[in-house]
C-alpha cells in the first residue's frame, strides 16, 4: 500500500503526495475515521489505495502516529516554529513572542527567531537578538527590501515541517513568497493608524520547499493567551532558566520575591534578560489567578504533554 504525506485538506478531500513517484492525490478519509471522530491533517504520514491512477483518486486508509500537532493552524507532525517579528510596522509584541516561544516548548519544536523588515531598523533588531541569543534561541535578521537573510533561512528551513507565527502585517506571507520564489500566498498591508496588518491566510496547507522541507504559515494574531500552564511550571518552559532553577533556596520558589534566587542574580548581572524577565513576572501572576490554579495546589514534579 502507497504512503505519503497530507500537503492540505479542503472540503473533506485531502491531497496526498505519494512518497514514491511524488504525484499528489485527491483523497478521501475511510468512514472508519468518522466513526472514530479522527480528522486527518495536513503533514500526517498516511497509507493510502489509488482508486484511479489516471485521475489521482484514492482514499486515506491508515494515519501514522503523529509527533506533534497543532491547533492554530490545524497540522500534525511539525519539528520547527519559525517566529516572525518585524522590527517596526508594526512595533514588536515581545509578550506574544515570549507566550510562542512558551508554545514552542511545551510541544518540543525547535525555534527559529526571524527578524523582519531591518531595512528600516531603528535598533530593535539588536535589542531582539540580543535578549533572546541570551536565552539560547537562534534568531535571523531578514529583509526583502534588502534581500538579505534568505540564504541562511533556506537552510534552516531545510528537511524540516515548519510553521510561520507572529503578529499580523509582520511580513509572513513575504517571506514565504520569497523563499519559495513564487507567489504563493497573498499579503496584506498594514494599517498606519493601528499597526495591525489584515489577515491573508486562507486555509491550513503545507507547502514544499525545492531544496528540501515544508512550511506553513498562520493566521497573524492580535492576542493569544496561555492559560493551560500551572504557574509554578512556568519556569520550565524558560531555557536562560534551565541552569539555575534547581540551585534556589527555596524549592518552591518563584524567582520574583525570594532572597537569593540564583534567577533573579543573573538578570541583575545581565546574563538573563531583565525585560523578558520581568514578562515571565507578568505571566507567572496572571496564570496564579487563573481559577483552576487558585483552587488547588498544583504539583511543582507535574509534568505537561
Amino acid at each position: 500500500m502507497p504512503t505519503g504525506l497530507i500537503l492540505k485538506g479542503i472540503g473533506g478531500f485531502y491531497y496526498v503526495k505519494n512518497d514514491v513517484n511524488g504525484e499528489v492525490y485527491e483523497c478521501k478519509p475511510r468512514g472508519v475515521f468518522r466513526k472514530d471522530s479522527i480528522i486527518p491533517l495536513p503533514g500526517d504520514r498516511v497509507n493510502f489505495s489509488i482508486l484511479n491512477e489516471q485521475e489521482k483518486l484514492g482514499n486515506i486508509d491508515e494515519l501514522h502516529k503523529r509527533t506533534s500537532e497543532l491547533v492554530r493552524p490545524a497540522i500534525a507532525n511539525v519539528d520547527q516554529l519559525v517566529i516572525v517579528v518585524a522590527v517596526k510596522a508594526p512595533s514588536p509584541d515581545f509578550m506574544l513572542l515570549d507566550k510562542l516561544l512558551i508554545t514552542a516548548e511545551m510541544k518540543n519544536l525547535g525555534v527559529l527567531i526571524c527578524i523582519n523588515k531591518v531595512d528600516i531598523d531603528d535598533g530593535n533588531a539588536k535589542r531582539i537578538r540580543d535578549a533572546y541569543t541570551l536565552a539560547g534561541y537562534n534568531c535571523i535578521e531578514v529583509s526583502s527590501v534588502m534581500n538579505i537573510g534568505y540564504s541562511q533561512l533556506k537552510e534552516e528551513l531545510k528537511d524540516h515541517i515548519s510553521v510561520f507565527a507572529g503578529q499580523s502585517g509582520v511580513g509572513k506571507s513575504t517571506i514565504l513568497n520569497h523563499i519559495m520564489d513564487s507567489w504563493v500566498m497573498e499579503t496584506g498591508s498594514v494599517s498606519e493608524k493601528i499597526e495591525r496588518g489584515k489577515h491573508t491566510t486562507r486555509h491550513a496547507e503545507i507547502l514544499e520547499l525545492k531544496y528540501g522541507g515544508y512550511v506553513a504559515d498562520t493566521p497573524g494574531f492580535s492576542s493569544y493567551e496561555i492559560t493551560n500552564i500551572p504557574y509554578n511550571q512556568l519556569q520550565n518552559y524558560y531555557p536562560e532558566f534551565r541552569r539555575y532553577i534547581n540551585t534556589c533556596r527555596f524549592t518552591s520558589c518563584s524567582h520574583i520575591t525570594e532572597p537569593g534566587c540564583p534567577i533573579r542574580e543573573a538578570v541583575e548581572q545581565g546574563k538573563i534578560d531583565k525585560n523578558r524577565f520581568e514578562r515571565y513576572t507578568q505571566l507567572y501572576k496572571a496564570l496564579k489567578d487563573v481559577p483552576q490554579y487558585k483552587s488547588k495546589k498544583t504539583d511543582s514534579r507535574r509534568v505537561i504533554k
